[in-house]
């Protein structure tokens, strides 16, 4: 196995850049990006792989999105953010809010 090089790889739909690790292993390639564990490939050449590593990071990062909405509509529905929402009413009648 070759030494391992650092690539960034940047999301444009989320505008994030993440620090993907690649390494020549025999005749393939493989990568993985730390950040997102999920994510990880072999593919035969280093330009497979990048773009491999891409779209694997933009599927995982839509799924996490999914999951985090899901999971926000969850507790909407159960009235976990109610107190949330009665303080900030609170807090905006008080006049302790500013317009940004």
């Amino acid at each position: 196995m070759e030494k391992i090089q650092i690539v960034e790889i940047e999301d444009p739909v989320y505008e994030e850049t993440y620090a993907a690790h690649i390494q020549k292993n025999g005749a393939s390639w493989m990568g993985w990006i730390p950040e997102v564990p999920e994510v990880s490939c072999e593919e035969n050449t280093q330009e497979e792989l990048l773009q491999t590593l891409v779209k694997d990071l933009h599927q995982a990062l839509e799924s996490e999105q999914e999951a985090w909405e899901k999971q926000f509509e969850e507790d909407v529905k159960a009235g976990h953010l109610d107190d949330l929402r009665k303080e900030a009413l609170a807090d905006l009648r008080a006049g302790k809010c500013i317009d940004l």
